[in-house]
């Protein structure tokens, strides 16, 4: 194995229709929570801004990643929904491409999931200053596909 940092040859490699889906949770105290879900924090509109968050970092993983090839990007679904945890992101990021876009949607879930935590920080704070019940969990793909681009 080489011990420089490269980026792999994908050269050779045929343009495929690629398709990854990734999701993450942050979970909150249930009263944050409801704050969350009406929308609007003192930053501005959560989900608003979070998504803008995701769709920048699935536009710009290469930037982060450095071993992640920079790729034309087909679309970006960022989707929120509360659970039993707390607030869902997940995101659905498509290509036609020589390298898969899993990545790009796993980072877009992560910055989207970050951004949400920035936003609430005021009101999750406690009296000396922590954010007790708050965490970042459970980031994963849920499903990549690929299969030859249609002409």
């Amino acid at each position: 194995m080489p011990s420089n940092p490269s980026v792999v040859d994908i050269g050779s490699k045929k343009p495929m229709f690629r398709r990854a889906i990734a999701t993450g949770v942050l979970t909150v105290p249930v009263k944050v929570l409801e704050i969350a879900l009406e929308g609007m924090t003192s930053k501005g509109d959560l989900r608003t801004s979070s998504t803008i968050a995701a769709i920048m970092a699935v536009k710009n993983t290469p930037t982060s990643l450095p071993h992640c090839h920079p790729i034309p990007i087909d679309s970006c679904t960022v989707d929120w929904e509360d659970d039993d945890l707390g607030l869902r992101c997940t995101v659905t990021v498509t290509a036609t491409a020589k390298t898969g876009v899993e990545m790009e949607a796993l980072c877009g879930v992560s910055a989207g999931l970050l951004c949400a935590l920035d936003m609430l920080k005021p009101i999750l704070k406690d009296s000396d200053g922590q954010y007790p019940g708050t965490s970042i969990e459970g980031i994963r793909v849920l499903s990549k596909h690929k299969h030859p681009a249609q002409d």
